[in-house]
């Protein structure tokens, strides 16, 4: 029988070359689609990057000031000014004098709008004005005859249709009086009034003045309106406080009409309580100024807590009263900005923020904050001394004027002022707290409240949380990892390992929603039960190991190799029933019956929703991560790297531990990063699961907020390129600082790991 001759294929053959062709193009194909792919995700990155960091960038620009209008003080016949002001739109401003009068103008061009004569009493001088917080608008002028006048100056925005069919406003000012037409008698005894300060309430109106006689008069009237004719009757109730014979130079009232400063020209500086308006109260005496310095200007910070102090030697000073252990307060001072030399003459707040400008005697303003403590700008707008100073509504325009009569009006860009690096990440000493502290708070309902934008409690949070996460995760997930590569039988591998890594497709919304509804409520309920369960699981499994080695061959025997891992879920099992079960005697015996009623009766807090529920459910969420990649690394080392370790006399365990692991370190090393970066960017599981409290707090039972839970709990309400809006993004960008440097590094060591441990 004859065989066929063997048929050669030619290298050259057609349609060996076609094929060869093809492969050529498909793998040009693949390796230039790896290589643009990889291009695209480093530029994807990169554009994250750069939009974040646009986005934050405007955070760090400095504040600036450009000259918009100068002219002649409007009305100059009218009187020397004593304040300044401007309404909501910094269009309209209007200059109070010692004649009485209010001149309202334009501020594009100091055109008079109107000068109103104002009712003063014809026998009478004015010797005393103050105004009240400057949301009120309110003025108060006082006589030597003990009688005092309050006005405010109003603003009506009206619309009207020009001839083009749009909208022209214009803004009609006017002059109101909030307690009558007739003239307030502050004393009862006809003296002068010398200093005076006034503050309107929604139920009362208070008036502080000090008269020649050195007595401290203190009136709070009740206003009461005639339902038929619409008059105003007062009601007055009061008292009076015998002063020290001090030449009182500046006098202060709280808006909540609590307390009174008083303070001369040395910076002696008197605290009194006036919320028993018929017995005033001196509370504290302290130096505002260092000895040898004058003080120069005294107002309150937006708020009416803080005082700000202005001295002779160009320092400004913050001073707000500090609770002590015993309950008391005392004014204390809480920073100070010295970066003008020469006498400050007039500070002004603004409205919304806590921030101020001053204007010293060289005709320089500067602009600060004081939470942030930041000196934002100082800058010369004049060569003659300026008098007096104001700041529009929106701190977007100065007013100014000097003693050359000359009226200045400043743009005013400074959109940011509360950003610092000390008020993102070093303690702040916030008003009404009695130390510098770590806090976030970004909005209240009141319009008083000071946003608080520390991210050191976020970032405390965020690596709490991952902490103990990767605490329950690592050694669960590595050591399954291992056991399940090296020590498992195929077919049972074929079957945990796929369960474990459909578990990493589960959404971390289900498990923070089951988290924060079910396991929070569990685990409170049997909390000496978790504890029991992580100290008798271990002993249990060890107990159940020694056991087996005392099992009859036979019983051995029907085991296979690399099944006794299925021995273990009953005993796991049994182990969780028996530590609940032991849970409420053992809360009985130690903890009086409630454990975290116990806890917080000895000084530890306890939330129901803690870091303890979040490594739970966080831990369960990151395993699937960490076992992947770990059982991978250890199955893919080399099989003739264990072989020969078995050959030359070692044992499986001896192999695993210095064979198997340190090959596979550097697989398990980048298991262990890429379990941490998940748990750090993770945002439902601790957004669902704990109480987003932002509190510095390593307690596990305690809650956290994480920057992640943050930015997904206030970004739909914080307004597009605020300030809160732009640190919401500079948290983004934290996190992707913080997670591309955990990548770097880790890369870093697995290469290093690998190169050590390649050569085995």
């Amino acid at each position: 029988m004859m065989t066929a001759p063997n048929k050669t294929i030619s290298s050259n053959d057609p349609a060996t070359l076609r094929r060869r062709q093809w492969r050529m193009l498909k793998d040009k194909i693949a390796r230039y689609g790896m290589t643009l792919g990889g291009i695209s995700v480093i530029i994807t990155i990169m554009l994250i990057f750069f939009y974040l960091l646009y986005v934050v960038l405007p955070l760090l620009l400095p504040a600036s000031m450009e000259e918009a209008h100068q002219y002649e003080v409007p009305s100059q016949t009218a009187g020397n000014t004593l304040y300044l002001a401007a309404e909501e739109k910094s269009e309209v401003g209007v200059r109070f004098t010692d004649k009485a009068h209010a001149v309202f103008f334009y501020l594009a061009d100091g055109s008079i709008i109107s000068d109103i004569a104002l009712p003063t009493p014809t026998d009478a001088k004015l010797t005393s004005f103050n105004h009240a917080d400057s949301a009120q608008q309110v003025v108060a002028f006082g006589f030597d005859n003990g009688q005092a006048l309050v006005v405010k100056h109003h603003y009506d925005v009206k619309f009207t249709l020009n001839e083009s069919g749009d909208n022209d406003r214009t803004i009609h000012p006017s002059i109101q009086y909030p307690m009558g037409e007739d003239l307030i008698e502050v004393d009862e005894q006809g003296q002068a009034l010398t200093q005076l300060a006034v503050q309107m309430g929604e139920e009362e109106n208070t008036l502080v003045a000090i008269t020649p006689d050195h007595r401290l008069i203190v009136a709070g009237f009740t206003k009461e309106v005639d339902f038929f004719d619409e008059s105003v009757t007062l009601e007055r109730d009061g008292g009076e406080l015998p002063l020290p014979k001090l030449e009182i130079a500046y006098l202060l009232l709280d808006k909540e009409q609590k307390v009174v400063y008083l303070a001369d020209k040395a910076g002696l500086s008197t605290r009194v309580d006036i919320r028993d308006k018929t017995e005033p109260q001196v509370l504290q005496q302290v130096q505002l100024v260092e000895n040898g310095t004058q003080l120069t200007s005294l107002t309150f910070l937006t708020g009416n807590i803080s005082l700000l102090v202005g001295d002779s030697r160009g320092k400004i000073t913050q001073w707000f009263p500090v609770r002590d252990k015993n309950g008391g307060e005392s004014l204390a001072k809480i920073r100070e900005f010295d970066a003008q030399n020469t006498p400050i003459v007039d500070i002004s707040p603004e409205e919304r923020r806590k921030g101020f400008l001053t204007a010293d005697s060289e005709g320089q303003i500067g602009i600060y904050h004081s939470t942030a403590h930041r000196t934002l700008l100082v800058e010369p707008i004049t060569n003659a001394n300026i008098t007096h100073i104001a700041v529009a509504p929106r701190a977007k325009r100065l007013l100014a004027e000097d003693d050359a009569n000359q009226f200045h009006v400043w743009n005013i860009e400074n959109e940011h002022p509360e950003v610092s690096w000390s008020a993102l990440w070093s303690k702040v000493w916030y008003e009404d707290h009695e130390e510098p502290k770590h806090m976030w708070q970004s909005s209240s309902a009141s319009n008083d409240f000071e946003p608080k934008f520390s991210l050191t409690p976020l970032a405390f949070g965020t690596l709490k949380a991952a902490f103990y996460a990767m605490l329950i995760a690592v050694p669960l997930a590595i050591f399954g990892g291992i056991y399940s590569a090296y020590f498992m039988s195929p077919a049972m591998r074929g079957t945990v390992k796929p369960t474990i890594e459909i578990m990493e497709a589960l959404p971390t919304v289900i498990l923070g929603f089951l988290a924060g509804l079910w396991l929070a409520p569990v685990v409170e309920a049997n909390l000496p039960g978790i504890f029991a369960l992580l100290l008798l699981l271990p002993m249990g499994i060890l107990l159940t190991a020694y056991g087996w080695r005392f099992m009859p061959k036979i019983v051995k025997y029907h085991i296979s190799d690399g099944w006794e891992a299925a021995l273990l879920i009953p005993v796991v099992i049994f182990v969780a029933w028996i530590s609940f079960l032991l849970s409420p005697p053992l809360e009985l015996w130690f903890f009086e019956g409630d454990m975290p009623q116990w806890l917080n009766s000895v000084g530890i807090d306890f939330d129901q929703r803690n870091a303890l529920v979040v490594g739970l459910a966080m831990g369960l969420a990151v395993i699937p991560s960490i076992f992947s990649i770990t059982e991978d690394a250890v199955f893919n080392v080399p099989k003739h790297l264990t072989s020969g370790s078995l050959a030359l006399g070692a044992t499986p365990w001896q192999t695993m531990t210095r064979v198997v692991i340190l090959t596979a370190s550097p697989g398990i090393f980048s298991a262990v990063m890429i379990g941490m970066g998940r748990a750090v960017g993770e945002t439902m599981i601790v957004l669902m699961a704990t109480g987003n409290t932002a509190v510095m707090d390593f307690s596990i039972f305690q809650g956290l907020r994480t920057l992640s839970a943050n930015i997904a709990v206030e970004m739909p309400e914080s307004e597009v390129h605020s300030t809160h809006f732009r640190i919401l993004f500079l948290s983004g960008l934290v996190l992707f600082i913080f997670t591309f440097f955990l990548n770097t590094i880790a890369e870093v060591v697995r290469h290093r790991l690998r190169r050590k441990y390649s050569n085995l």
